[in-house]
């Protein structure tokens, strides 16, 4: 799959070297031309997956073959490669993780100058060029490779600044925090932040041998392990990630996963009393962002799903918190990009102020209900049906700028194509579990009937 999302696929069978090589040789031509004042490196960090060796090595000798410099930063999140990016002076970045695609999967992620990901102009851009032949450096033209280990050590140190962060208070709690790190690259740094909060951490899933312990993306259903292991425990919270550390998802002290949905929510909850300003999520995340923004008096604006849709509104706007629905915390003052230790240390932020469990928290907050579900179609069908859904719901208000969002009472229906795999992804809410459903079940067959 090609897209603005970055090159993924199943390896060594969509994908191989052979491609990785193609794609960050024509990255690198790309991003040179677009910074031409000499700087030629680029940074190049990967997850845990048993292939993200052989990619690591296909892509920097290719980067290194068109005259960049690479510098390697390990087996680290995607949020550690932007950051790192962006407090340097490369002229970009690659990111080789799949994220939460089985282990199979793997993939490329091409990251601009400013430590963001490449807006959809520029991705688009680039990709064109993908296609075309490389033109190799000679053999006084390659550039120099370096490895840097302290990129971990540098983010973790930015994450503990954030500035509205009670520290003292933080440690003060002791918190009991169980971690699943799924054996992807959070088992590498998670647990360090964690204890430099003063937390108490029992480990589950952190060896990062990229065979993942249970599926990786962090829902509900797929946490079963995490939330046997509160209660075993006797913890205060659970924490899960995905491989590549940019989602986050929590279970109480009741070993009851609480939704991804609910992350974004608790981190807006902690930030907003102190740095009151708009919120920006994206077209698919929860409207329970609307009922705390009007708690502390200000606005929701919405995008098309995409962090860098995001990040790059909360940039316009100054917005002090923000992120997506699955779990993707924004914290502007690290960085815009999704980072699931940065909302980690919001989230203990966040229950160090408060006499009350997670459980009390969550119950107080009001209730919204996801049904999500999926449609596998072929590729060259997709747009004709996602053409044709709007007639399936005349009368009803419709937001079109990222597939078909379709607004109802105190409901609504989020209908686009995944960006990261070959379906179309529908996602529905409401104010009652069995509403969402029969509303998700329904538009399933409206769809179908195309």
């Amino acid at each position: 799959m090609i897209g603005v999302s970055g090159v993924r696929g199943v390896f060594a069978d969509t994908l191989n070297p052979i491609i990785a090589m193609q794609f960050a040789a024509s990255f690198g031509l790309y991003q040179r031309a677009s910074h031409p004042d000499g700087n030629s490196r680029i940074i190049v960090g990967r997850d845990s997956r048993t292939t993200g060796e052989a990619m690591l090595h296909a892509i920097s000798s290719a980067l290194l073959s068109v005259g960049c410099d690479v510098t390697e930063i390990g087996i680290v999140s995607t949020p550690t490669v932007l950051l790192a990016v962006e407090e340097s002076d490369a002229i970009g970045g690659i990111a080789i993780t799949a994220s939460h695609n089985p282990p199979q999967w793997n993939a490329m992620k091409f990251v601009d100058a400013d430590g963001m990901f490449l807006a959809a102009e520029k991705a688009a851009e680039f990709l064109s060029l993908a296609q075309q032949p490389v033109n190799w450096s000679a053999w006084d033209g390659m550039g120099k490779l370096s490895r840097d280990e302290g990129a971990i050590s540098r983010h973790i140190v930015k994450v503990l600044s954030i500035p509205w962060l009670n520290l003292d208070a933080i440690k003060a709690r002791k918190f009991k925090v169980v971690l699943d790190s799924v054996n992807g690259a959070g088992g590498l740094m998670s647990p360090q932040l964690l204890r430099q909060l003063g937390c108490v951490v029992n480990e589950i899933n952190s060896e990062p041998t990229g065979v993942f312990a249970h599926v990786a993306e962090p829902l509900n259903e797929n946490l079963g392990q995490l939330e046997e292991a509160v209660k075993f425990y006797g913890a205060d919270l659970g924490f899960a990630t995905d491989p590549d550390v940019d989602r986050l998802s929590v279970v109480s002290e009741q070993g009851r996963c609480i939704g991804e949905e609910l992350s974004v929510a608790l981190a807006e909850l902690f930030v907003l009393p102190k740095l009151p300003g708009d919120i920006v999520v994206n077209l698919s995340s929860s409207m329970i962002s609307d009922d705390i923004a009007a708690r502390y008096g200000v606005k929701v604006h919405r995008t098309k799903v995409g962090e860098i849709n995001v990040g790059k509104m909360m940039q316009k706007l100054s917005a002090p918190i923000g992120g997506e629905g699955n779990g993707g915390i924004i914290c502007p003052s690290v960085h815009y990009t999704r980072d699931a230790i940065a909302g980690m240390a919001l989230i203990l932020g966040l229950l160090a102020e408060s006499d009350k469990p997670l459980s009390q928290i969550v119950s107080e907050l009001p209730q919204y209900y996801f049904a999500k579900d999926k449609l596998s179609l072929e590729q060259g069908k997709m747009d004709a049906v996602i053409q044709a859904i709007p007639g399936l719901f005349s009368g009803y208000q419709l937001d079109q700028q990222d597939g078909i969002k379709v607004l109802g009472d105190n409901f609504w229906i989020h209908i686009r194509k995944s960006g990261t795999e070959p379906i179309i992804r529908i996602y529905v809410e409401s104010d009652a579990p069995d509403r969402s459903r029969r509303i998700c079940d329904d538009t399933i067959t409206r769809i179908l009937s195309i």
